[in-house]
Formats: structure tokens, sequence, C-alpha cells
């Protein structure tokens, strides 16, 4: 009547336990959701204990550079709009109707803003990609030998170039991606 379980192989056990793994760390990142304020406060120190290991170890400035150009990556899909108000096709898509938005005047059509990367997506990334050049900063095959003045003032270049981009682009076609000065209506309670 009772039923005898066979013993579980090699590979069905690593998959257990990695799927066990992976729902407690979804579990994790479930609760942080609505802690936005810890969840980068917490990222900040991390990125200040990389560049305090980087500083320090004098070396490992190809991780640090290649960590800058991924986190300006992120950065410039954070300011960005999920549809580009410069794409024709969008614009026909809209006036079809495929694409629904209320109006709030009678000559303006209403567009909100929708982020290409949504602000968890952005920290949650940003956050590994630290934690992974933290790691990286202990092994010795990516401390890769370069003069890092040079790094630092191509970063500096290429960040005031795409800024100016993005900064021009938002003005173009005016959006702002910040709700900072936004208008915000609240319920009366009367």
């Amino acid at each position: 009547m009772d039923a005898v379980e066979e013993p579980m192989s090699a590979f069905g056990a690593v998959t257990a336990q990695t799927n066990k793994l992976s729902r407690q760390y979804q579990a994790l990142l479930d609760q942080s959701t609505p802690h936005t304020l810890y969840r980068w406060v917490g990222t900040g120190v991390l990125l200040v204990l990389f560049f305090l290991r980087v500083f320090f170890a004098q070396g490992w400035y190809i991780v640090a550079y290649a960590l800058g150009i991924y986190l300006l990556n992120l950065f410039l899909a954070f300011l960005q709009p999920k549809f580009d108000p410069s794409n024709e096709a969008l614009d026909n898509d809209m006036e079809d109707g495929s694409l629904g938005s209320l109006p709030t005047k009678q000559d303006e059509e209403f567009r909100p803003f929708i982020r290409r990367l949504p602000e968890f997506k952005f920290w949650h990334a940003a956050t590994r990609a630290i934690s992974i050049s933290f790691v990286c900063t202990w092994f010795e095959v990516f401390n890769v030998p370069v003069f890092w003045p040079v790094l630092v003032m191509y970063w500096i270049m290429l960040f005031v170039l795409t800024m100016r981009k993005q900064i021009q682009h938002m003005i173009k076609y005016r959006y702002v991606p910040f709700t900072v000065g936004k208008a915000r209506y609240t319920k009366n309670s009367s």
C-alpha cells in the first residue's frame, strides 16, 4: 500500500536545490520592492565598497570602467521613454487607436511617461553588476594593467556626450522622466 520512493538522481537533487534557492531569492526581491530608499542606500554602500577596494588595491581599473559603462547604459534606459516619441510608426499606431491614451486638452493628446527600464529592474541590474564587479576584484586575472586616467577621461567624455544627446531629446519632445515638481492630486477627506 505504501509507495516506495525511488532515490533521487544527482541531477534531480541539484535541480530541486536550485529551484528552492531561486524561490527564496525571488521572495527576498518581492519583500524588498516597497523599500525603495533602503534598496538604493544598500546599492550605494556596495558601490562605495567596490570603489574603496579598487582604490586601496590600486588595480582592476578595467573592471571599474566596464561597470561605469554598464551603469551609464542602465541610467540612459531608465531616462528614456518606452515608446520613442520620434518614431513615426508609433504616432501612426496612436492615431489608429491601437495604443490608447487619454487626451488632457482638446488640441493635445495625453501620452503618459512609461520608462524603458523600470526603477526596480534598474536597481536589480545595477546591484547585480556591482556585486559581480566586486567579486571580480578578488581575482588577479581581471587585473589588466592600464593607464587609468585615460579611462576616466574617456568615461567622462562619453557621459557628457550621451547626456547632452539625451537632454536634447527630452527638450525636443517635451518629456520629463522625473516626478519632481509635477502636480499631485490627492483625494479630499471631506
